[in-house]
């Protein structure tokens, strides 16, 4: 097959792996902008190479013509979360979806199912509409969600059977499953404290969005005050950004909010 002919083929799933990241983003951001914690920590997206088409095309005898037809991971989609707890979260919002913008048609649960390898992940294989200059294509795309852990030891381990084919050294293999244990422990010991580390990224972003308050109302304040006056609010904002108390901060800016408005009934 041509070199052309495969851009022709591959060019509706860069545009699928583009609109999928672009929503997948959206509902991190969404979150973010409500100031609720969010499942999804990133996102990110690629098409299969030529090469790595034609290796998976021979390893599963799967004809050329049929690529498309058989081949689910032409494009993927990658959810990185936090916790094991929010792949599942992922899993239900991707579940909603179904029949909407996208069509859920298949699950494999490498997170309780793992490979003898060692790898976990959850993986949604989809099919999603992309509007072409021919019309609607649907096409197969695969979603894996995965933990931060997860996702660095099956990038190493990728890297490494990519180098060595299927000759991977027997010392090379048991270090990679003492890994993947070890992995597997920490996004475990994570859970145990996911609540604890919930509520410190908590209060990390009420001090930030009143910390910006502050900052808003002592810019505001700066338009109609002497330096003298601006000096005095500083020192006492700095003295408590440093002492991190966030309902010194809120009791500070009411005051600030309260100034405002006096300045503003003259």
């Amino acid at each position: 097959m041509e070199i052309n002919n495969w851009k022709k083929i591959l060019t509706p799933y860069t545009q699928a792996v583009e609109e999928l990241k672009i929503k997948f983003k959206g509902i991190r951001n969404e979150y973010i902008n409500l100031d609720e914690y969010s499942p999804i920590e990133f996102v990110t997206g690629r098409v299969k190479k030529i090469s790595s088409i034609l290796e998976k095309a021979k390893k599963k005898n799967i004809p050329l013509d049929q690529v498309e037809e058989k081949m689910e991971d032409i494009a993927g989609i990658r959810i990185m979360c936090q916790f094991v707890e929010d792949i599942y979260t992922v899993r239900e919002i991707i579940r909603k979806r179904h029949g909407k913008d996208m069509y859920l048609v298949e699950e494999r649960d490498y997170i309780n199912n793992l490979k003898p390898s060692g790898y976990r992940s959850y993986h949604m294989i989809i099919k999603y509409p992309v509007q072409t200059a021919q019309g609607e294509k649907l096409i197969f795309a695969e979603i894996q969600i995965r933990t931060l852990a997860m996702n660095f030891w099956a990038t190493i381990e990728h890297s490494l059977r990519y180098k060595y084919k299927q000759n991977m050294p027997e010392t090379i293999q048991e270090r990679l499953n003492k890994a993947a244990e070890a992995a597997h422990k920490l996004d475990q010991e994570m859970a145990e404290i996911r609540d604890e580390v919930l509520k410190a990224q908590a209060g990390f972003q009420a001090e930030s969005n009143v910390v910006a308050d502050i900052f808003g109302n002592v810019q505001a304040l700066a338009k109609n005050n002497e330096q003298d006056d601006m000096n005095e609010i500083y020192e006492m904002f700095w003295g408590l950004w440093e002492e991190g108390n966030v309902d010194k901060l809120n009791k500070f800016n009411k005051e600030l909010e309260e100034k405002i408005r006096q300045v503003y009934q003259r």
